[in-house]
């Protein structure tokens, strides 16, 4: 740091204004700027900083000019000598530059206690709204409160649920500032900031229509449409060869989705619970995979589609299962878990991965239809034994025992809501949405949802990927598991069956969704017949995948400038003010 007397620095910078040179005698200094010239000792370099600053509507044009200063300045630790603010072959250097630049209000600094000269503070001044302060006045809509309910309103439009796990600090901090408030209803800018603190960038995400479906009021109602179209239909029987699954009525039908942001809607019967039956199959095969890897499951297990019915005694060529989706092939991939356990370590183990899956949504189990199954499973039993003389399971497996955790896997019970949460993390990448937690390996999935497209519908596979074009499961319960990757997950569950035993109307919905979607598999190949996007529609498409953090969401919003308008308590040109607060204009208009 240079130490100066400060009388000598006065007279300096009154010579430095006196000799002050016209317009017409500047140059072009090696910056390409036409500053004036100060001395340092031999060397010559630019030290004027000039800047427009925009504070309430107004410009202001500052600078500063350093004085020339004598050689009896002393050098601090860290400063440049006179001699070395030029090289030798006397190009400026980016260090000397640097100095110089910032001299002018290390100068002020130095004589005035450290305090920032006041042009420097009003740049500072124009520095990005926050998060919190954007979304307030978002749900505001200039008013100087807000009512509780219509910020959870207008949480729900998004798609976002108030049970959601990521919105539980917000969600508990707003109950209990409720509470302590003298109406009890409504949150001004100070207590709503501190109920959204926790959760701001999600929150800001899904009001900002950040999320993949930005729409998601508009897209849901299409969703209503065609939930509608589908009950109409009357035809299919539900399955009576399991005594337990004959009990259901045929008239229950419901689907639910969740998107890879955790975005949820419902319709229908979602919350009755039922057995997942087949539509297990592809996790406990996901399961295995993450495991023990891909190479050492298919060791075991073939990958091709059977063109046979799911239950029938046949192997490929190689004396293999065909594929993880058939009985057969399910069977052996159950022996691949926690191989050495016993058969209640092994059911916790793979029910845990469920309930991760699902977010800690509803998973259970149905000993009724267990042991209704157990006790009608001849057909099973006798692929069982024709397995193990074929000596397709890892060596020491007890077959009973398998058969067993068989028959429970498929008596776990969901419901709806809950599955579509499992369809959901297969669509993220085997990321939970609604929990932020991976779960399974993105090889796993990867290999899950191959199998599900090309084998995942029995004999009706080759049909639906070529209709539907996506990865899906469906099981003699009426459950249909829909995948559309990097998207959403969809559960659709109706317990009438068509004779290849799909889910009469589950088949249908899946059908019209993709015929007014864009979500085949080749939908969005180049000069196709164009179809409605609900990740473009009503808002803007998604660039990224996984969440967020505060500062890149806040210059990402800020570099939008149409998206911006300031709010003004006045029109008065003196407002002395010095807070700045901004409004998200909405997108659509």
């Amino acid at each position: 740091m240079f130490h100066f007397r400060f009388s000598t620095l006065l007279q300096e910078l009154l010579k430095a204004n006196l000799k002050r040179p016209s317009a017409s005698s500047r140059q072009t200094n090696c910056w390409g700027l036409a500053p004036r010239r100060r001395r340092f000792g031999t060397a010559s370099v630019d030290c004027r900083s000039s800047q427009q600053i925009l504070l309430h509507g107004r410009t202001l044009r500052t600078s500063y000019h350093a004085a020339t200063f004598r050689p009896y300045c002393a050098k601090a630790e860290g400063e440049l000598k006179a001699d070395e603010v030029t090289k030798k072959d006397g190009v400026v250097s980016e260090e000397a530059a640097k100095n110089c630049r910032d001299f002018p209000q290390r100068l002020w600094r130095q004589h005035t206690c450290g305090h920032t000269p006041p042009t420097f503070r009003r740049k500072k001044a124009n520095i990005l709204p926050s998060l919190e302060d954007l979304l307030f006045y978002t749900v505001a809509e200039g008013q100087e409160k807000i009512p509780a309910h219509k910020f959870l309103t207008a949480l729900k439009a998004t798609g976002l649920r108030t049970g959601d796990p990521r919105l539980k600090e917000c969600m508990e901090t707003l109950k209990e500032t409720l509470r302590n408030t003298s109406d009890g209803v409504t949150l001004d800018k100070h207590l709503f900031k501190k109920c959204v603190q926790n959760n701001i960038v999600l929150l800001t995400q899904a009001f900002r229509k950040k999320f993949v479906i930005p729409d998601f009021q508009s897209f849901t109602s299409h969703i209503d449409e065609l939930y509608e179209s589908a009950k109409n239909l009357s035809g299919g029987q539900v399955a009576d060869y399991i005594p337990q699954l004959s009990k259901f009525s045929p008239d229950l039908w419901a689907v639910s989705l969740c998107t890879v942001d955790g975005q949820r809607y419902t319709v229908g019967d979602t919350k009755v619970p039922f057995c997942m039956q087949s539509c297990v199959k592809p996790l406990k095969y996901a399961v295995a995979v993450h495991d023990h890897g891909t190479e050492y499951v298919h060791s075991f297990i073939g990958k091709e589609p059977s063109g046979l019915r799911f239950n029938k005694l046949f192997l490929d060529e190689d004396d293999k299962p065909h594929n993880p989706m058939v009985n057969a092939g399910a069977i052996v991939c159950t022996s691949l878990i926690k191989q050495g356990e016993g058969n209640a370590e092994k059911f916790d183990y793979v029910m845990n991965f469920l309930k991760n899956m699902a977010g800690n949504e509803y998973v259970g189990f149905s000993n009724a239809t267990f042991q209704s199954e157990r006790d009608s499973g001849d057909r099973n039993f006798a692929i069982g034994y024709y397995l193990k003389e074929k000596k397709c399971f890892p060596e020491g497996t007890d077959m009973t025992s398998i058969l067993d955790l068989y028959f429970q896997l498929c008596s776990i019970e969901v419901t709806c809501e809950s599955a579509s949460v499992m369809a959901a993390t297969l669509a993220n990448g085997g990321i939970c949405p609604i929990t932020g937690e991976r779960v399974l390996s993105p090889e796993a999935v990867r290999n899950t949802l191959s199998l599900m497209h090309s084998c995942g519908m029995y004999d009706f596979s080759g049909q639906f990927a070529f209709h539907v074009g996506l990865p899906a499961k469906s099981g003699v319960s009426g459950g249909i598991l829909l995948v559309v990757p990097n998207v959403m997950g969809i559960f659709c569950w109706s317990p009438p069956l068509d004779k290849l035993g799909n889910s009469v109307r589950g088949i249908q919905f899946c059908t019209d969704l993709v015929e007014l979607f864009n979500f085949h598999n080749y939908d969005n190949l180049r000069h196709f017949a164009k179809k409605h996007d609900p990740r473009r529609e009503g808002g803007e498409q998604r660039q990224f995948f996984g969440p967020m953090d505060y500062d890149s969401l806040q210059q990402e919003l800020a570099l939008k400038a149409p998206l911006w308008k300031k709010v003004s308590p006045t029109e008065s040109h003196q407002d002395t003010s010095t807070t700045v607060v901004y409004r998200v204009d909405n997108v659509s208009k």
